[in-house]
This record gives structure tokens, C-alpha cells and sequence, in this order.
């Protein structure tokens, strides 16, 4: 009997799945039926939204930077886009993607074999960039809040690394409790936020609309920097990728899609509700950010001096706080610093939801992550050890970690604008291939910018792809002699011919598959005979076992049988021979000896066929096999026989 593992244990390894599916999906549709592990899809979208919905703290400061007096007509670029670029483009992605894949698993369908294994793990580094850093650098800005509050600057003055530390040890504790509470607080965190900013748009508007003077000045600004409306545009056009991070939460929006309650009928295939739902999410929190960036650009524009915006100035990196401290009175003006602190420090909940949804979707599946990253919580415990890392690294420096961000949510973007534009050409939607074309364009553009103005960026991503594909390689290796098998299944010609087998043991020999005539297989039967010393009246079966896709970690093997002349041969496709012998053989013992398979050693050097059964699932095939079965049946009397020969 195995042990018994400790309370500890199993609290930790709740929730996973020790029989995920072929395609990588492990939540059970019969929750989404039960509403278990489910919620509206306006809750989730909070979830989301406190990432997406938190830049509104520093996205108008960073567009007066960027921009001047063009700030509005920058944001109105950036809005067009969201709305008319981002919004349609991961519509569409939520509608073939519902389970949480994202836009990889749209790419992953593109190539085949080991190519595609690859570009997902490098889309994975992008993914592991982008939301590792939006953990470490909402923590350090909230922190850097905290710190530089009058208030408490006495007390926390200079404390930026231990309080950003103790941030991220806080939301990690969030989620050891559960996405449940998660999402209650991200509920919370976002009424608040919106509905006080709100008000400090609001007024702000007001405010314009009381002093007649500033929309002329303003307007005379634009004129003495630009000289007719095409530079105008042009100038909004070029400013436009570094207010580019006003576009992150989209990829977050379908990652999570498994935890929107769809409709009681939906199924695995058929989740209609849940896509349904996850379009209402994205569309609601493109419009709600798309009305904020537009008024919070313009009230901060009009009402606030340009040289408040520069470094050191009172507005830099919080423009609607200062309007709240100046126009609203300092009570407000702290209670809408509160809920500022508070949303970015929780704004790494978004993606720590989306790294925990989308890790056990594929590293698992690929063999490329023990098995225990199916469950939430010892995931959790290695984000929050890789983002105390990464902040200790920057120093918890905001600036130094925003060119980071941004290469990974752009390349993000990016490859689910290529995805979509693929998907439309695919399914011959000639002129909405062309439309997300021509977005893809936009973000190519866009992502080309950032590099070239931000290369440490870059640097920090492939560091985090060559740390994934380290990983994930050294896991493979690790995992390569475990029974990679789901299931196997014998059609009607198999189980007949393993039928007219009634003498027991049933005696296997295996076989290199091909066109073989009748007068082969008979030198074979007789090779086997004099190695073995098998009696001639011995029945014995040819198995057969053509590897489909050598990169595939576990998949189903499926058996079927032929006839020449006398001889009987299982033919198997699986994605491993020494895998598929192994599991062939499990699952043909009955009750009586178990069955017995004879091969012939290989002549080739032990380092290229270990690198042969690495890539390609072939390899020193025997003593493959019998490690397999090693590890698989502690019994031996129970064990298959493995049977080696010159």
C-alpha cells in the first residue's frame, strides 16, 4: 500500500488531477454544471480588471509624459485600437479558445511535433515575463505608494524592497486560501477604485467646464507644437507604443475563462455560455477602461501644469490622486490614495490567475512539469519564490521592470493577432484576415518600438524563455521513463486475433513496421525461435509500433491487426515504442502468466539511441521497455517479461 500522505500534503496537492485529459483541459464541465469553481462572468471580470482597470493610476501621468499637450489625441489612438483592434481580435480568441489555452494553443495548432512544442514553451516564457513582472512591478508600486505617502514616509521612508517583499507574501496567502477569496476581494478593490475615480473624473470635467479659458489654451498649445491636423495625427501615431500598456488584461480576460459560470447545458466541446460570457468580459472592460482613458487623459491634460508631470513632480506617476488632494480636499484625496495602494498591490492577482490557469494546460501535458503543477497551491509557492527573486534582483525599482512588462504583454499581443489572422485565412474569412492583418501590422510596429527603445526588456524575456525551456527539458528527461499512456485501445481485428490466442502466456515479438512479405516474417519467426529457443509449436504474435508524434508526452495508443498468411500482427501507433510496448502489455495481461514480448538488442552507440528515444521515441527499445515496466508494476509476478537476444 502506498503511504498515506500528511494532512499538510494533501492540503497542498488539493485539486489536482491525476487524469487530466488528451488536450490538456483538467476542470471537470460537470463543475461548470454545478457552478462549482465558477463565477458571473462581472466578477471575474474584477479579477481581470484589477490589473487592466489599475493603470489608470499612472496611464494618464504616463501619457502626458509621452505626448504634452497631444495626450488626448494619443489616448484616443490608443482607445481606437482597444476597441477596434484588441476587442475584436480576443473575442474571437475566447470563442475558439474557451478553456484557457489563450492564444497559444491557437499557434500550437499551426505546427506539429516538436516546432510546436517549442513555440509554446517560448510563448510560455513571454506569459511567465509578462505576468511575473506585472506581480513584482504592481507590488512595487504600490509600495513606492506606501513609502512616499506624507503620512507614513517617516516610518516606511526608504523600506521599498521589505515592503514590496511583504506585499507579495501577502497576495500569495491570498490565493493558499483560494480563487474564492480572490475574487471577493478583486469585487471589492474594483467597485471602489472605479466608482472613486469616477468622481475625480467627474469633477474633473466639471471643473473644465466651469473655466472657459482652458480648452483654448490648450487648443492654442496643440497649434504652436503642430501646424495642421496630419502632424497632429502623425505625432499621436508615433507616441502611440509607449501608452501601450494601456492595452494589458486582454490575454489575462481568456486565460481565465474556465472560472466564468457558463449556462447549465454547456459541455467540454461545447461551452456555449462560458464563450458567451467571456465576450460579455471583454467587451465590458474595453468599454469601461476606454470612457476612463479618455476623460482621465483629458482632465489631466487641461488641468494639471505640464512641469507637475516631470520626475519629482507632485503629479508624476499618480495624476488623478493629485487632482483628488487639490480639488476634492486631502480626506478624499487619502481615501483615494487607499484604494490606489490597494488595487495595485492587487493587480498581481490577475496574473497570478492566469499563470495558475494556464502552466497545467500545457507543461504537465507535455511532460515538461512534475506532475504535482496541476494543483493551485504549490504553483502559488513557486510564482510568489520566483517574484520575491525578481524583486530582489530590480531592487523593487519600477522603472527598471517597465520595459520587461511591456515586451511581454506586447509579444502576447502580437502572437494572438497573428493567431486570429491565421484562424480567419483558415477558415477562408478572406477580408477578416485581411482587417486582423492590418492589426497584427499595428503590434509588430508596436512591439519593434518597445525593443528598440527598451533592449533590456527583451533580455529579460529570453532569460525567462531559457529558464523555461531549461526546466521544461530537464523535467522531460526526468519524466521520460514513466508509462506515458492514457489508455489504449483494440479495435475489432485486434481483440479477434488476441482471442485466438487461448495459451497463456501470450508471447509477443516485436517488429520493426513495413510492407513485409509473408517469406520475411517467416526468417523472422525462425530468428526468433533459435534466440529464444521457443518450440515450434509455440504460437506467438508480431507487434508492430509506428510512433505518430515522438513529442507528444502521453497520448492513447490505438491497436489493430492484420494478417499475412499465418502469421498475426498488432499493429500499435503511439507517441514512444518502449511507452507503447509497456502499456500494450499491461493491459493485455489477464489473470493467468503475464505476457511476454521478444526483442533483439541494437547494435547502435548507447548515446545516440538515448537521444533517439529523446526526440524521436525510439531508441535501445529492451531495456527501455523494462525499465518502463519496472517503475509501472512493482510486482514481479505480475510484471510483463521482457526477453532480449542476439
Amino acid at each position: 500500500m502506498p503511504p498515506v500522505p500528511s494532512a499538510f500534503k494533501r492540503w497542498l496537492l488539493e485539486g489536482s488531477s491525476s487524469n487530466p485529459d488528451r488536450e490538456g483541459f483538467y476542470e471537470d464541465e460537470r463543475g461548470v454544471q454545478a457552478g462549482h469553481h465558477t463565477h458571473p462572468w462581472w466578477k471575474v471580470m474584477c479579477l481581470t480588471g484589477v490589473d487592466y482597470f489599475s493603470t489608470l493610476g499612472y496611464q494618464p501621468g504616463i501619457a502626458a509624459l509621452a505626448a504634452g499637450a497631444l495626450s488626448p489625441f494619443a489616448t484616443l489612438v490608443l482607445v481606437l485600437v482597444t476597441l477596434f483592434g484588441a476587442l475584436p481580435m480576443y473575442r474571437r480568441v475566447a470563442e475558439e479558445s474557451p478553456h484557457g489555452d489563450g492564444s497559444i494553443s491557437m499557434l500550437e495548432r499551426l505546427l506539429s511535433f516538436w516546432p510546436g512544442k517549442f513555440l509554446v514553451l517560448a510563448l510560455i516564457g513571454f506569459v511567465a515575463t509578462g505576468f511575473v513582472i506585472t506581480i513584482t512591478l504592481s507590488a512595487a508600486d504600490a509600495a513606492a505608494h506606501l513609502t512616499e505617502n506624507p503620512l507614513l514616509k517617516s516610518v516606511l521612508g526608504g523600506a521599498q524592497v521589505p515592503v514590496t517583499l511583504c506585499l507579495l507574501a501577502l497576495l500569495g496567502a491570498v490565493f493558499l486560501k483560494g480563487f474564492n477569496e480572490a475574487i471577493g476581494i478583486a469585487v471589492v478593490l474594483v467597485i471602489v477604485y472605479l466608482a472613486l475615480s469616477g468622481v475625480v473624473v467627474v469633477d474633473g470635467l466639471w471643473l473644465v467646464a466651469h473655466r472657459p479659458q482652458v480648452f483654448p489654451d490648450w487648443i492654442a498649445s496643440l497649434r504652436q507644437g503642430y501646424a495642421s491636423p496630419l502632424s497632429l495625427i502623425g505625432g499621436a501615431l508615433l507616441v502611440f507604443p509607449r501608452l501601450a500598456l494601456g492595452l494589458s488584461g486582454f490575454e489575462t480576460g481568456v486565460v481565465v475563462m474556465p472560472l466564468i459560470k457558463g449556462d447549465a447545458d454547456d459541455t467540454e466541446t461545447k461551452p456555449a455560455g462560458r464563450i458567451r460570457n467571456g465576450k460579455k468580459l471583454l467587451t465590458t472592460a474595453a468599454l469601461i477602461m476606454s470612457v476612463f482613458l479618455l476623460t482621465s487623459s483629458l482632465v489631466t491634460t487641461l488641468l494639471i501644469p505640464a512641469a507637475d508631470f516631470q520626475a519629482g513632480g507632485p503629479a508624476n506617476g499618480r495624476a488623478l490622486a493629485y487632482l483628488a488632494h487639490r480639488h476634492l480636499g486631502e480626506t478624499f484625496g487619502t481615501f483615494y490614495d487607499l484604494s490606489t495602494i490597494l488595487i495595485l498591490w492587487f493587480a498581481g492577482a490577475s496574473a497570478m490567475a492566469g499563470l495558475l490557469n494556464i502552466v497545467p494546460r500545457y507543461l504537465p501535458r507535455y511532460g515538461m512539469a512534475p506532475d504535482w503543477t496541476r494543483a493551485n497551491r504549490p504553483l502559488v509557492l513557486v510564482f510568489v519564490g520566483i517574484s520575491i527573486l525578481v524583486t530582489l534582483a530590480f531592487r523593487a525599482n519600477v522603472d527598471a521592470q517597465a520595459g520587461a512588462y511591456a515586451t511581454g504583454v506586447l509579444a502576447l499581443m502580437t502572437s494572438a493577432a497573428v493567431a486570429v489572422t491565421l484562424s480567419a485565412f483558415r477558415h477562408q474569412q478572406r477580408p477578416l484576415g485581411y482587417a486582423f492583418g492590418f492589426i497584427s501590422l499595428i503590434f509588430i510596429y508596436t512591439i519593434s518600438v518597445t525593443v528598440i527603445g527598451n533592449p533590456e526588456g527583451l533580455f529579460i524575456a529570453l532569460l525567462f524563455i531559457a529558464a523555461v525551456l531549461a526546466i521544461s527539458i530537464y523535467s522531460r528527461v526526468q519524466r521520460s521513463f514513466e508509462l506515458r499512456v492514457s489508455s489504449v485501445v483494440l479495435d475489432e481485428s485486434a481483440m479477434k486475433l488476441i482471442k485466438s490466442f487461448p495459451i497463456r502466456p501470450l508471447r509477443l515479438v516485436a517488429h520493426r513496421p513495413g510492407p513485409f512479405t509473408q517469406a520475411e516474417y517467416q526468417k523472422k519467426e525462425l530468428r526468433t525461435r533459435q534466440m529464444a529457443h521457443l518450440p515450434d509449436d509455440a504460437p506467438f504474435v508480431f507487434l508492430e509500433v509506428e510512433v505518430d508524434d515522438a513529442s507528444d508526452f502521453s497520448d492513447v495508443v490505438e491497436v489493430s491487426a492484420v494478417m499475412v498468411g499465418p502469421y498475426g500482427i498488432l499493429k500499435a501507433r503511439g507517441s514512444s515504442v518502449p511507452n507503447t510496448i509497456a502499456a500494450l502489455m499491461l493491459h493485455l495481461r489477464g489473470k493467468g502468466a503475464p505476457p511476454q514480448v521478444y526483442m533483439r538488442w541494437s547494435e547502435d552507440s548507447p548515446l545516440h539511441l538515448a537521444l533517439k528515444f529523446l526526440i524521436e521515441g525510439e531508441g535501445d527499445v529492451p531495456p527501455l521497455t523494462h525499465e518502463i515496466l519496472r517503475r509501472a508494476e512493482k510486482d514481479r509476478d505480475r510484471r510483463p517479461i521482457v526477453h532480449v537476444g542476439g
